[in-house]
């Protein structure tokens, strides 16, 4: 978790709080009281739909400072100005994000203050969704949400869970103490890893049986392409080497798409060198010596050879020459798992391994959460499950303090 205390990360450093219309509007409250207590400024803009669910007066309270509802307000354009409002901040933070403010963002509409300001500023932008679970799945939300992190907009969440509607599933507003994270992690990680390369691998390979047929896992990519993106965001030069995958690819980084793990091990390869190398891809141990044609039902079971493939992790750890100065394993357990991860780590010859339990039930593999053991030479330290996103920011974080 980042230091929730003053004097924290990015203390001293100002955020422009968004806060659109929903029901999860009043977590924006708690999430204020944190920011104020690592000492990051807070200032909010609160639309028509968010004052609806909480009052500018009590979110005055907690920021000490003023709350801009109107774009047209003579007093506030002549003592701040929206442009100047819109820079003054080193990040925009929108919560909640709803499906419609998203989508005028996403269309570059400036019609009150809360999309003038998004659209003028030239500061990073943050948001955290919160809606009806089928107004997240829809069509339009995905493809605005693909626009804007193209643009390099950061997501947060939302989480899977109950909501006020009485339905379950994603669309419920990330938990402040994450959103906090995300944001203390980009306050304090700004340019932190400039100048350093970083390789991240990403989501599952698919091993070829024939030419219509694979062998695969479950493996949605969600959480190394979070990590690429906080890397990005700390700005460091990430190259992304991902299998098949439904999510985006983030923004501001350079994507390689492979299919098998030997192309992937190629990748990896040809990326080199890098500062920072995180092996967070579901990798295939073997894979099938393929039949040339596809393999027909004939009442026999077919019988496969499997040949073992190149273990990526362990040959860019043990390399003598151009090996990263940090190397980061995953490991994925059902049973035993810190005692797998610790001889993980061993094995492997890397400096850390991010352990995680993805038992039946667990929802990790295909998930938006993660829970996670980091194993390194020192012991083990457990995080609380949490968003991928942020178990990206906070691992970014614990680089920034071995390159610091």
């Amino acid at each position: 978790m980042a230091d929730l205390s003053a004097g924290g990360a990015g203390a001293g450093k100002r955020v422009l709080l968004i806060v659109s219309g929903g029901i999860a509007a009043y977590k924006s409250l708690e999430l204020i009281r944190l920011l104020r207590k690592a000492a990051i400024g807070v200032r909010v803009v609160l639309t028509r739909g968010g004052a609806e669910f909480v009052t500018a007066l009590s979110l005055q309270a907690l920021c000490e400072d003023r709350v801009f509802t109107d774009l047209f307000s003579l007093t506030d354009e002549s003592e701040m100005g929206h442009i100047q409002l819109s820079r003054s901040a080193d990040l925009l933070v929108v919560v909640p994000a709803s499906a419609d403010i998203l989508a005028r963002m996403a269309a570059g509409i400036a019609d009150d203050l809360a999309t003038t300001v998004l659209l003028a500023t030239d500061k990073p932008v943050l948001v955290a969704p919160a809606m009806n679970v089928r107004m997240w799945q829809h069509a339009a939300t995905t493809a605005n949400i693909a626009t804007l992190t193209a643009r390099g907009i950061a997501v947060i969440g939302p989480d899977d869970g109950a909501m006020a509607c009485g339905e379950f599933g994603p669309g419920r507003l990330a938990e402040p103490e994450a959103i906090f994270a995300a944001i203390a992690a980009r306050l304090a990680g700004s340019g932190a890893l400039a100048g350093r390369h970083a390789i991240v691998t990403s989501g599952p390979t698919h091993e070829a049986i024939d030419p219509v047929r694979y062998i695969a896992n479950r493996s949605s990519g969600r959480q190394g392409h979070a990590i690429a993106q906080a890397l990005a965001a700390a700005g460091a030069r990430v190259t992304l080497v991902t299998g098949p995958v439904s999510v985006a690819d983030p923004s501001g980084v350079s994507c390689v798409h492979v299919e098998s793990a030997r192309a992937m091990h190629a990748a990896v390869e040809a990326a080199l060198p890098a500062d920072i190398a995180v092996f967070c891809a579901a990798v295939a141990d073997w894979h099938v010596v393929t039949s040339e044609h596809k393999i027909k039902k004939s009442g026999i079971l077919p019988q496969f050879s499997l040949v073992e493939n190149p273990d990526i992790l362990s040959d860019i750890a043990h390399r003598t020459e151009g090996r990263p100065t940090l190397v980061i394993g995953f490991a994925a357990e059902t049973e035993h798992l810190l005692d797998n991860a610790t001889a993980k780590l061993a094995r492997k010859g890397c400096d850390w391994i991010i352990a995680n339990d993805v038992g039946a039930g667990s929802d990790v593999m295909g998930g938006e959460a993660n829970e996670v053991v980091l194993v390194d030479k020192n012991g083990a330290e457990h995080w609380a499950r949490a968003s991928k996103t942020a178990i990206a920011d906070r691992l970014v974080s614990r680089m920034i303090e071995v390159f610091s």
